[in-house]
């Protein structure tokens, strides 16, 4: 069985003030990659310690990467004020230019669940990390008007009885893009993914496996 990763709480630089963020690491192993995991919308609860973005974390952990999780201004200990998903995306972006420098010599990645995954989508396009994870992502209500799309291997996951991210919405708008990211469909699987998040690390992982 493989140990639990090393957590490191930290305070990083945000263009708002401090984000509050976890750093978790595999004990065994030197470090594969690095990846930065965006949280669901802050003004309904959204937090890093969200138990999909938890789910992610754990699977970039299993697969020997370094998992950087931080909470959005004005969540939990981080600076600032909800900012409509524009300063939400800058935040990204500084956790990810955080992690760049903390790992040079390191792949980069990119996640995130609902509004968090529309926030890591947007990132990607300027940040072009080397791969991307999504999962029920709010895109077509927070990154419906990308000038280009994320140029990495990029899966998409969601369940058909998402009821807070509508799938017909989510394929409408992956049907805009060429060539379009993988999408994963999960049978009677709502938007927290209730009962199946073994069931979704274990499909990130083997994304992640597939693509290093």
């Amino acid at each position: 069985m493989a140990q639990l990763p090393q957590t490191e709480n930290l305070s990083i630089d945000g263009p708002a003030g401090k984000l509050q963020a976890i750093l978790e690491s595999p004990r065994d192993e030197q470090p594969a990659g690095i990846v930065v995991i965006c949280h669901p919308h802050p003004v309904h609860g959204g937090t890093m310690q969200n138990k999909v973005v938890h789910t992610l974390s754990r699977a970039f952990t299993h697969q020997d990467f370094l998992a950087l999780r931080f909470n959005f201004r004005g969540v939990g200990e981080s600076a600032g004020a909800f900012d409509e998903g524009e300063g939400e995306f800058l935040d990204t972006l500084a956790a990810i230019e955080w992690s760049r420098r903390q790992a040079p010599d390191l792949p980069l990645w990119v996640a995130g669940f609902s509004f968090g995954a529309a926030m890591s989508v947007r990132a990607a396009v300027e940040a072009s990390p080397a791969g991307l994870v999504s999962v029920a992502p709010a895109a077509s209500r927070f990154a419906a008007s990308l000038q280009s799309q994320p140029q990495c291997p990029w899966l998409i996951l969601q369940g058909d009885q998402d009821e807070q991210v509508d799938l017909a919405e989510t394929i409408d708008w992956l049907n805009q893009l060429a060539p379009g990211p993988e999408l994963q469909v999960f049978p009677g699987v709502d938007h927290f993914f209730h009962g199946r998040l073994v069931m979704l690390r274990n499909a990130v992982e083997n994304f992640i496996e597939a693509n290093q």
